[in-house]
């Protein structure tokens, strides 16, 4: 029952923080927009029906629903087709958006067929689309206030209030990471035995135990035990687990005096390395392999023991080099996310196992979180250590996936932004008349299209996080 109620306040703690991260994402978006006089209707965290709203001077801030979301609605992100007319009101986020958008393309599919023409049907049909993008749902510029709509800003400002929002779930990854690395610090080998092998068997056998045949290992034979930290090796002061490794692995057959420490008490133990095979590693700890693929294995020295981990506190200079590998993984999956997808209907309608370094779903995520969280056995420092992790690379995802150029993401936008930007320099330096904001509206069908492949992917990775969740323990 105990590990229930765990499991369920893990997944409470990933919502909340889902929350935070999402709330604090539309602010990145209303703080310049305000800063820059843009009209702003309404800050909403969620979607569906508004359970909870109050209304401070313009701007409506409520709570919905469904806590997937939210969104910050200004008015005019769409530009009249025609000067004088009304420009619609739209919002940042990308279901409710979407909710809009989708009335309008089914009301566009009411109207006759007049001709048989499919080319010239299909242009009808996506001109009415724009059209009713344009138009429906659209709120009413009061008079005298059409300059705070958000089409008439400067391209540089339109980008500050678009990046606003991924800005600060990356501002959010850096503060989570920073708690992780500074913090609680990072496991390293430490130069304390963590494990004494009661033998020593080469790299290239498959045995996976020790035979009465079998030699003693020398860390057993010199009465080495786990917890044992060393502090020298004649004479020479051990400061690190590579360092002792070094020395042990160019000494085999040579009898070394090591001095440790057992139970606050120091004494002096004589070891003798055996030659024995290792498999060859590289910088990043892969396997390296011979022609044939094999691994590859060295003569060294051995003693049979590895060493006990321990939770490093890092340097506050070392969260940037974190934060960037995680942005490039995250980016990796992105760019190859129709393969990924792939793999995850294989795995979803197939016997293939999910990759854990694959794409997951809100709700695999949330499994995630009650799995760490329910860990009885694991310190409370170290299920906290994991879940403030886990919280850095959600907003490490959320940062890339709304940067990705497609409307109706943040990303979208600025490059629109950066487009009108080109076009008016270029007009300029041209000596033209400026060619005044461009119809982001005229990208409506190209945002419907995003919008059913992007719900079709969320659609697949929820089943398969259901049916064959990803696990991070097994």
């Amino acid at each position: 029952m105990t590990e229930v109620l765990l499991y369920v306040l893990g997944i409470l703690i990933f919502v909340i923080g889902l929350a935070v991260s999402i709330g604090l994402h539309e602010i990145g978006h209303l703080v310049p927009a305000k800063l820059f006089g843009v009209k702003v209707t309404q800050y909403m965290l969620g979607f569906g029906r508004t359970i909870w709203s109050k209304r401070k001077g313009e701007t409506e801030y409520g709570v919905k629903l469904i806590p997937l979301g939210g969104y910050v609605a200004m008015t005019g992100m769409f530009p009249p087709q025609k000067p004088g007319e009304a420009a619609r009101a739209s919002t940042t986020g990308f279901l409710n958006t979407v909710m809009q958008e989708g009335s309008a393309l089914g009301n566009a599919g009411t109207g006759p067929v007049i001709s048989g023409d499919a080319d010239t049907e299909l242009k009808r049909g996506i001109t009415g689309v724009v059209e009713d993008a344009r138009l429906a749902s659209a709120e009413s510029i009061e008079a005298g206030e059409d300059h705070r709509t958000f089409y008439r800003l400067p391209p540089w400002k339109k980008i500050i209030i678009m990046l606003g929002g991924p800005v600060m779930n990356l501002v959010l990854a850096f503060v989570f990471f920073a708690i992780v690395l500074v913090g609680f610090g990072t496991p390293q080998n430490s130069t304390t035995l963590g494990q004494v092998n009661e033998c020593l068997v080469p790299a290239s056998s498959t045995a996976t135990s020790c035979s009465s045949d079998d030699p003693a290992a020398p860390a057993a034979a010199a009465g080495l035990r786990p917890g044992d930290r060393i502090i020298s090796v004649d004479d020479t002061k051990i400061t690190s687990w590579e360092q002792f490794r070094s020395l042990i692995g160019d000494a085999p057959g040579a009898l070394l005096n090591v001095h440790i420490e057992r139970d606050g008490a120091e004494q002096t133990v004589t070891l003798a390395p055996v030659e024995n095979s290792r498999t060859v590693t590289d910088a990043d700890g892969k396997i390296v392999t011979n022609a044939d693929g094999s691994a590859k294995t060295e003569s060294v020295g051995m003693i049979g023991a590895t060493p006990a981990t321990e939770n490093v506190p890092q340097p506050i200079t070392a969260v940037p080099a974190f934060v960037g590998d995680n942005v490039k993984s995250v980016a990796g999956i992105i760019v190859r996310m129709p393969e990924r997808m792939v793999d995850v209907w294989n795995a979803a309608f197939g016997s293939e196992a999910r990759d854990p370094n694959g794409p997951i779903s809100v709700v695999g995520v949330g499994r995630m979180a009650g799995e760490i969280v329910s860990l009885e056995d694991a310190p409370v420092a170290a299920r906290a250590q994991t879940m403030i992790g886990l919280l850095g690379s959600l907003n490490v995802a959320l940062f890339v996936f709304n940067l990705v150029p497609l409307m109706p993401l943040d990303g979208g936008h600025v490059i629109g932004a950066v487009y009108e930007w080109l076009k008016r320099g270029w007009a300029k330096l041209r000596r033209k008349p400026d060619p005044g904001p461009i119809d982001t509206a005229k990208m409506v069908p190209v945002t419907m299209a995003v919008a059913v492949v992007l719900g079709a992917m969320t659609v697949l990775l929820v089943y398969a996080d259901i049916v064959k969740p990803v696990s991070l323990f097994g």
